[in-house]
């Protein structure tokens, strides 16, 4: 429909995945034959805005962030509004525990209540405006970090128009941060030290029991930065009983120096935990912090031992992965300890609280897995750049990563490789056998000339070939079985690229991948290379590409829920054989010591790979740096978003080391900075089991006392009317009834039978064997029984 396609918006309605109808009358326009590709636009939004005067009478509707305190936001308004009247009137704040202040405020707080007419609140929360009133002239750094955050944002929304701002007045209070028994007016009195304004809030008490933490920090990224920078100022640890330990084993990298603002350019190539330590110790010289570039994992459980995690007070996760978070909250599970987590991705934020026996733990809700695109879009049918980047990223591991490892494999060891693709016998080791010989028979490079041709006919396959073949096998008219066109919407009609070296991006990718190749043979590299140029461009044209003539019968895969490409073939078995015949004769004819080099994530060749495919499908390229976004997933961590998840974790940090709190006093959040939203919770209780008298959670751990037999075990346990049946150290299987041989062991200390079966070697610094035992209960129902401890030390 050519009338379309003047770059005018236009609006729809009816809009389906893959289908739409204008609103405009298209009566005029000619007939809508097929194919259409449309971008869908966002319309700019004209928001006005109330004066301050008038807003602060006719406030409207306030955005929500905590649905149990509903009313709070319209009483949190008129609270301001007294306070400013008593700072008009006095020139000055309410002293913190002061009566008379207080008493003041509320006094103002009802007479404006009763000029509101309709709007006047029917009941006022004195409680609230005594904490209200007398923590007002406190500056709370997690306050200020989080409210940072958010006023950060809105100056770049205000600034760019990117994203939509805050209507008019969104009110937050973390009134639950307080301690829980009343404080007395002298627990309030400044000290003349710095956390005087944190004291008016919480007491002297509490501000000792901060200064005599021992946290456990894991993590000093974009997260580890700005926590640490408000531990320094609200004293954590910053006493001689006090400790914060930090763990990195990153290094700081210049692209990280737009978000972890504690770290200079100079730092760029140093440990990130003793940088940001040694900046945070700047901030406040009494803080006690030790930073090691020790990743947090099974491996260095010699580091952070049973002594060290028995010492600690609480930990805090500043992590960017779920795999280190799992660990870490399977640590804290183990040790009683309270885990503060939290993660950014963009302007979205969360945090969790993880509270001993109060809350579930990390562990026991996941996200969703990531919707994938279907491997036949992937493979064949792309119709946008993220398909096509991770196309590009799956042939380049494939090319230039997986099969110089599978050659490597062969080479140190052909007796072991042969014998493991005999008695796998599947289509993966055909492809892997095949992949090998193809490398180091047909494509084998001894001069940076065959690197170069390889690079060329590579091009042809993947860009022009394989899209002959594509478009033979479905032509442009194909229908399906269903009568409706082959190649309609999201289908993209795919045209090959016919190569020229004229082309600097085509020259480019042929050099980029080139080298590479080269590099895996271990080639030296010629100096033309490094640029496209005259000399580049005749090397390439020097190679001879053969002719091609697409294939009658080729199977193209376009079920959208197949989960392989490869067919399984019954003859799998005897074409293993002549491959591995062929590998063989093959490896006689390499020099002696010969092996490849296998490389990694190169974004020159995924981004050209990319972008040749995206050429085939008329979809829009991209440059390197957004081709590394895409395929490396990576979004951006900002600083707004990360400030304001600090600010709430630390905020809940008051709560975990005061004590005392009930699971209703914590929070968890979500907010999205860009719409904005914030969702904050109370965190869930952990699952109860019962089991006669016996209740537990996920927090419990049982101890027996003594260096048992598997027999004394087993009695123990009964009689908690408990029948055990398996008992299991690690991976291994210490006792199991259905083996009469494992009866012999009853008698044998469990220690001893770990030591043996297990192979588990006890370090001297623990005291205590864990065990999995599995259990029934008299009628046969299994028992989901907690971890068991044999102190035998």
């Amino acid at each position: 429909m050519t009338e379309l396609n003047d770059g005018k918006p236009r609006k729809v309605k009816n809009a389906r995945p893959y289908s739409f109808f204008l609103e405009e009358d298209t009566s005029s326009f000619g007939a809508y034959v097929r194919g259409g590709i449309v971008t869908q636009v966002k319309p700019p939004k004209v928001i006005k805005f109330k004066p301050l005067k008038e807003a602060m009478s006719e406030p409207g509707e306030f955005l929500m962030s905590d649905f149990s305190k509903f009313e709070r936001p319209p009483l949190l308004h008129l609270a301001f509004q007294a306070l400013d009247k008593f700072r008009t009137e006095l020139s000055r704040f309410p002293v913190a525990g002061s009566t008379d202040d207080v008493q003041r405020v509320i006094e103002y707080a009802i007479s404006i209540n009763d000029t509101l007419g309709d709007r006047k609140l029917e009941e006022i929360d004195k409680k609230l405006l005594h904490h209200f009133a007398s923590g007002s002239r406190a500056v709370l750094n997690p306050m200020a970090a989080m409210f940072g955050g958010i006023v950060g944002q809105e100056v770049v929304k205000a600034c760019s128009g990117k994203f939509h701002p805050l209507y008019q007045f969104f009110y937050f209070d973390s009134v639950e941060s307080l301690p829980v028994d009343p404080l007395e007016p002298g627990d309030l009195k400044p000290k003349n030290s710095r956390y005087d304004a944190q004291i008016s809030v919480f007491g002297s008490t509490l501000q000792n029991k901060l200064e005599e933490a021992k946290i456990f920090m894991v993590g000093s990224g974009a997260l580890g930065c700005e926590f640490l920078k408000n531990l320094a100022l609200m004293g954590i640890s910053c006493s001689q009983n006090g400790n914060l330990t930090v763990t990195d084993d990153d290094v700081i990298e210049k692209s990280n120096l737009s978000r972890q603002f504690l770290f200079r350019d100079w730092n760029i190539g140093q440990p990130k935990s003793t940088v940001a330590a040694t900046a945070a110790m700047v901030i406040n010289p009494k803080l006690h912090v030790e930073a090691l570039q020790n990743r947090a994992s099974p491996e260095t459980e010699n580091v952070f031992n049973d002594a060290f995690w028995e010492n600690l007070d609480a930990v805090v996760n500043a992590l960017d992965n779920v795999t280190a978070r799992m660990y870490i909250d399977s640590r804290c599970v183990y040790f009683q300890k309270p885990l503060l987590e939290s993660g950014t991705l963009g302007a979205k934020c969360n945090t969790q609280m993880v509270i001993p026996h109060l809350t579930e733990n990390y562990g026991a809700s996941r996200d969703p897995p990531e919707k994938q695109a279907p491997m036949c879009t992937v493979h064949s049918f792309p119709h946008n750049i993220d398909h096509c980047l991770t196309w590009a990223r799956s042939e380049f591991e494939g090319l230039l990563e997986k099969t110089p490892t599978e050659v490597n494999a062969f080479l140190s060891n052909p007796t072991t490789y042969i014998s493991a693709a005999r008695t796998a016998g599947d289509a993966q080791a055909r492809d892997q056998l095949e992949r090998v010989i193809e490398c180091l028979d047909r494509d084998k490079c001894e001069t940076f000339q065959d690197s170069i041709t390889w690079a060329r006919l590579k091009f042809e396959d993947y860009f022009s070939n394989r899209v002959k073949q594509l478009t033979f096998t479905f032509p442009e008219d194909s229908m399906t079985s269903s009568g409706a066109p082959f190649w309609s919407a999201p289908k993209r009609f795919p045209r090959p690229v016919e190569f020229s070296s004229s082309d600097p991006s085509q020259l480019s990718f042929i050099l980029a991948a080139a080298i590479l190749r080269a590099e895996t043979f271990g080639i030296p590299i010629s100096e033309w290379a490094k640029t496209p140029n005259k000399l580049a461009a005749e090397a390439v044209d020097k190679v001879i590409v053969p002719d091609f003539q697409p294939k009658q019968g080729v199977k193209i895969v376009t079920d959208e829920k197949a989960t392989s490409l490869s067919s399984a073939s019954v003859d799998d078995a005897a074409v293993i054989e002549e491959l591995i015949a062929k590998l063989e004769e093959v490896s006689k004819t390499l020099p002696s010591g010969f092996h490849m080099n296998p490389t990694n994530f190169h974004m020159d060749v995924i981004a050209g790979f990319a972008n040749m495919r995206a050429r085939n499908y008329s979809i829009p390229e991209v440059d390197k740096l957004k081709a590394k976004f895409i395929a490396g997933r990576i979004i951006p961590a900002i600083a707004t978003s990360t400030a304001m998840a600090t600010g709430l974790v630390c905020l809940e940090l008051y709560k975990a080391l005061a004590g005392g709190h009930k699971v209703e006093d914590y929070r968890n959040t979500f907010a999205n900075l860009a719409i904005p939203l914030f969702s904050i919770a109370e965190p869930v209780p952990p699952k109860t089991i019962k089991h006669q008298e016996l209740s537990w959670t996920v927090w419990d751990r049982w101890t027996v006392t003594g260096n048992i037999t598997l027999r004394e075990l087993l009695e123990w346990l009964k009689e908690k009317g408990l029948n055990a049946y398996s008992i299991s150290c690690g991976t291994s299987l210490l006792y199991n009834s259905m083996f009469p041989r494992h009866k012999e062991r009853l008698d044998r200390k469990v220690v001893d039978v770990a030591r043996e079966v297990a192979k588990m070697e006890v370090p001297s610094y623990r005291r205590h064997l864990d065990v999995v035992v599995a259990c029934e209960d008299d009628d046969d129902n299994d028992v989901d029984i907690p971890l068991v401890s044999v102190y035998f030390r």
